[in-house]
């Protein structure tokens, strides 16, 4: 049994609808900015419409690209990087830690009060039941990672030490840009859930640009484009 399209009470073509979406994701841009873009292009929506369609497909999106990475073996087990980085939410400071893969794809994310051991305790949890447990896990000094490692039986996998976890204050350099484009967040809810779909889009147009010749990356750009617009297809 075939699954019923998301698309199918909309009048919009799906075409426009991920093009919306990924431009929104993808790019340090605001939601007027989407709809300058699209009006160049001959599509008349208001902003109003493309946050719409962010909130309704963009999990959807990602949750479709996560599907796909781990049944094709695409994430990584043997090395992770640890960090967690300060993201204020109407003034008050709170932590978005992540695990990021030796390849500098964003492996899970989550949005804690606290950094304390029983933050650290649930990321780890939630990282390892996705994603298996690693060989090798790169962390800060921060000891709520020692003391959370220690406790799941996983200490004498832990590394620490000066630009050993590079990969990981890298990763988010991408994600601080459009945080500024998008004037900060008001509520945890909203980070969580844009934190988790822009990964997953960062993750699947990741090319490591710097590291292929250009015929191979436009190759593999042109099949991350492909993959993408058959998202979620009936």
């Amino acid at each position: 049994m075939t699954k019923p399209s998301p698309f199918k009470w909309f009048k919009t073509s799906p075409e426009i609808i991920r093009l919306a979406v990924m431009l929104y994701v993808r790019f340090p841009l605001s939601l007027r900015n989407v709809e300058d873009l699209l009006h160049e292009r001959g599509v008349d929506v208001s902003h109003e419409t493309v946050r719409f369609w962010w909130h309704r497909f963009g999990p959807l999106f990602a949750s479709e690209i996560r599907r796909r990475r781990i049944e094709g073996m695409k994430s990584s087990s043997w090395r992770w990087h640890l960090d967690e980085m300060f993201v204020k939410i109407n003034g008050e400071r709170h932590y978005l830690w992540r695990a990021v893969d030796h390849e500098g794809e964003v492996l899970e994310s989550i949005v804690t009060k606290t950094r304390d051991k029983k933050a650290a305790l649930k990321f780890l949890k939630k990282a390892m039941r996705k994603h298996g447990r690693p060989e090798v896990i790169v962390t800060d000094m921060l000891r709520s990672y020692g003391a959370a490692l220690k406790q799941i039986g996983s200490e004498d996998r832990q590394e620490t030490g000066r630009w050993k976890n590079n990969r990981a204050e890298n990763s988010h350099l991408p994600f601080r840009r459009r945080e500024r484009a998008m004037l900060r967040f008001r509520r945890m809810r909203s980070l969580q859930k844009f934190a988790a779909v822009h990964a997953s889009v960062s993750n699947h147009f990741n090319q490591e640009r710097s590291l292929s010749s250009r015929p191979l990356f436009k190759a593999n750009r042109a099949a991350a484009l492909a993959e993408w617009r058959g998202l979620c297809a009936a």
